[in-house]
């Protein structure tokens, strides 16, 4: 089966639909699947939930789809740093459900593992807890969790081999392997594509099992905060 195709409109052709669910790797602005963003955006599709550490910033990652108001709600853990996002929560626009980061982890990994829900003591005793179900282990309680299953995951990595199998640079690695996981289709942008064989085993960070289509291109490397000391 083919799995490199030419450009991110070729490789999500005939899988986007209105009101899908969407689940996308990144954590600030590092490992965020732009040039996918982008297309889905050029698409139009719309009322789409994205399952997501956070929503990049106004003009970069997923803060480019609030601003064309394409997102109807957000399953995230972090929403600083983008205005667009937080006036669109408070004046009633933009859904949200607030998952702590290693659980929106473990869900989005459980998903892809085929494991329906599972039990955590972080939130409880806190809003992350309301309406969910709670059990008592050893005397301590905890809630139930459920697993992400997303229509689709689109994910950012360094190198890809035509068979899918993928490696991550350094932190870029952060939520793409477990949103990869809990996609029904994954679609990858890669900085490269390299020959079947090439990529050493124990490099691999995520088997081609998990991915469906893979584009490689350029990718703008941003810089979250720039920091610097004053000239001596």
């Amino acid at each position: 089966m083919k799995k490199v195709f030419d450009s991110a409109a070729d490789a999500l052709e005939g899988v986007l639909f209105d009101g899908m669910f969407i689940a996308a790797g990144g954590f600030g602005l590092c490992g965020i699947p732009e040039l996918l963003l982008a297309a889905i955006k050029d698409a139009g599709t719309k009322d789409l939930t994205f399952a997501s550490n956070n929503a990049g910033v106004d003009d970069f990652g997923i803060g480019i789809l609030l601003q064309t108001r394409q997102v109807k709600k957000m399953i995230s853990s972090y929403v600083g740093e983008n205005a667009e996002f937080m006036r669109q929560y408070l004046s009633g626009e933009l859904e949200l459900e607030f998952n702590p980061q290693g659980t929106l982890a473990e869900r989005m990994r459980a998903g892809g593992a085929g494991i329906p829900g599972f039990y955590t003591k972080t939130g409880v005793g806190t809003v992350i807890a309301e309406g969910k179900e709670t059990k008592e282990f050893d005397g301590q309680e905890y809630i139930l969790e459920r697993g992400i299953v997303a229509d689709l995951a689109i994910v950012k990595a360094w190198k890809a081999d035509p068979t899918g199998n993928l490696v991550f640079r350094k932190t870029a690695r952060n939520f793409n392997p477990p949103a990869a996981m809990c996609g029904k289709i994954c679609i990858v942008e890669v900085e490269e594509i390299v020959p079947t064989g090439s990529l050493d085993p124990d490099t691999i960070h995520l088997p081609g099992v998990y991915v469906h289509r893979i584009i490689q291109g350029e990718h703008e490397k941003r810089i979250e905060k720039v920091t610097t000391r004053p000239a001596a």
